[in-house]
């Protein structure tokens, strides 16, 4: 009786939570290493599912960096990166396209739909207008090719938005499509801040590889539970954001600057995070707000 006296409590707890965010669009990026445990990633969908049960509506935009490197290993394609970011030649592109689409989706919309959901799978090469883009060296300055490596100049928010008003769980692969019909390869983080601004999300899940933004990068309990927008710059210039971390934070800005409530960074390896974050008092992980925002 009361192991069942328990479950009803965590159920009570829920409720202002399901009651806040019901009809309540919610972005959620998955990727990272939380994609590599097959049974993390199908908890993860089920949870997904979950919340669109209690009245959320759930986008997903996802990643699937491992799996095209294992395919391009498989297929004798050199991997390079530059200034971490995947140069994409040629042959890079169509393995990219191949695996993010028959291979990463597909199992991801099987998971969903097999723990009772609706989803469906969404080409960003249908909703994300791109155009190629350059590094820059950090040392010199000097632009560097990547490849068909995009930038996103445009989004379909409204067949997002119409796959989730027809009661469907989008789930979106982070590739896109320039005016002259190239395919580019996008940053996943970047792609989720996208689409979250471009269908005004309430609120954008990030399922990091971390447990949330460290002050120190060699402990995982230095999570920063609350940063404002106007403190990211000092975090940049004193290092604790940095690297790939980097491009997702301004990203996130952006997307916060264009009406979102809330970022939320958590650890994608922890089973049921995105529940723990979203339905309990105490949260997880890193939130990022504006300086206005009401917490």
């Amino acid at each position: 009786m009361q192991d069942l006296i328990k479950k009803a409590n965590v159920l009570v707890e829920a409720l202002p939570y399901i009651q806040k965010f019901r009809n309540s669009v919610m972005v959620i990026k998955f990727g990272g290493s939380s994609m590599e445990d097959p049974e993390l990633v199908r908890s993860t969908m089920r949870d997904v599912v979950l919340l669109e049960a209690t009245g959320i509506k759930p986008v997903v935009v996802h990643g699937g960096g491992k799996a095209i490197s294992a395919e391009l290993r498989k297929q004798d394609i050199p991997v390079r990166f530059v200034n971490g970011l995947r140069f994409t030649c040629d042959r890079t592109i169509r393995v990219v396209d191949d695996v993010l689409h028959n291979q990463v989706n597909r199992e991801l919309v099987e998971l969903a739909n097999a723990a009772g959901g609706n989803a469906v799978g969404v080409s960003g090469k249908q909703v994300l207008k791109a155009q190629r883009t350059q590094s820059v060296d950090p040392v010199t300055g000097e632009a560097q090719d990547i490849g068909f490596v995009g930038e996103i100049v445009g989004v379909n928010g409204a067949k997002i938005l119409e796959e989730v008003e027809a009661g469907r769980i989008p789930i979106v692969t982070p590739l896109g499509l320039g005016l002259d019909g190239q395919v580019y390869n996008i940053n996943a983080d970047v792609a989720a801040c996208k689409v979250a601004e471009a269908i005004h999300a309430r609120k954008l899940v990030f399922l990091s590889d971390v447990p949330g933004i460290l002050s120190d990068r060699e402990n995982e309990a230095s999570v920063i539970p609350t940063i404002c927008t106007d403190e990211i710059d000092g975090l940049i210039h004193d290092g604790i954001i940095s690297g790939g971390m980097l491009p997702k934070i301004k990203s996130c800005v952006e997307a916060l600057n264009s009406g979102i409530n809330k970022v939320q960074l958590i650890d994608g390896r922890v089973m049921h995070t995105l529940l723990l974050e979203i339905f309990t008092d105490r949260g997880v992980g890193t939130q990022i707000v504006r300086p206005d925002s009401v917490m």
